[in-house]
């Protein structure tokens, strides 16, 4: 990283599965012109195509050097790998266990993480995971950790997957995010945890607008304070 990029602002939003951090992400990095990075993706991305690959997701080595040369692009709110949209792909439940698996591997995270600071370009960027306040941009502006009760996640979820004409089943969607919110937060390198620095908020009774609006009244709040000193 460039003593010049140290310079350009980032907004860190961590939190568990489904607690809603992309969607606020979103919104506050186009509330703000910044640049967006969901860093779920590249796991999301990384696991999608070791599949087509035939890749063991037990294969470290070898996602490791995948996931170093993914020919990845994020366009207009669209992820393209080796130039074809892969958007639907890497949303369904399958890919985002495999992502949660492969996110264990302390070499994978390594070769990702040049990646994932690499978007940090100005004007500034907004950007969501579980350990980008924590690991890869320790010294954001502004950190939030965002979550919800398990069971508004599991609904949350339940709804987005019926509205998009899928199959679900509530019970089983429960049980699979306290499934992974153990894993994503008990493993070795990286674990999701909220940075002492962080600011707790739990959307459980808010709206979007409500989330966004909190995080984006936290970044005015550090620019007036980098202002005065």
């Amino acid at each position: 990283m460039t003593d010049a990029s140290r310079l350009i602002p980032v907004i860190t939003i961590d939190g568990p599965s489904a607690s809603g951090k992309g969607t606020v992400a979103a919104l506050v990095a186009q509330a703000l012109g910044f640049h967006y990075l969901d860093s779920g993706a590249l796991y999301r991305v990384t696991a999608l195509a070791a599949r087509d690959a035939g890749i063991s997701l037990e294969d470290e080595t070898s996602l490791s050097e995948l996931a170093a040369n993914l020919d990845l692009a994020f366009r207009d709110g669209e992820c393209y790998l080796d130039g074809r949209s892969v958007g639907d792909r890497i949303r369904s439940e399958a890919a985002g266990g495999d992502a949660s698996r492969i996110a264990a591997l302390p070499a994978l995270r390594a070769a990702l993480l040049a990646r994932q600071r690499a978007f940090r370009q100005s004007p500034g960027l907004v950007t969501d995971g579980r350990d980008m306040g924590t690991v890869v941009f320790p010294g954001a502006q502004v950190k939030v950790y965002l979550t919800a009760s398990v069971e508004e996640r599991a609904r949350r979820r339940y709804n987005q997957l019926i509205e998009k004409g899928l199959p679900a089943n509530l019970d089983d969607l429960l049980m699979d995010l306290r499934q992974r919110d153990a894993r994503d937060a008990s493993r070795a390198t990286a674990p999701m945890r909220q940075a002492a620095d962080a600011h707790a908020l739990d959307t459980t009774g808010l709206t979007v607008g409500q989330a966004m609006d909190a995080v984006l009244g936290w970044y005015a709040q550090a620019n007036a304070k980098t202002v005065t000193e």
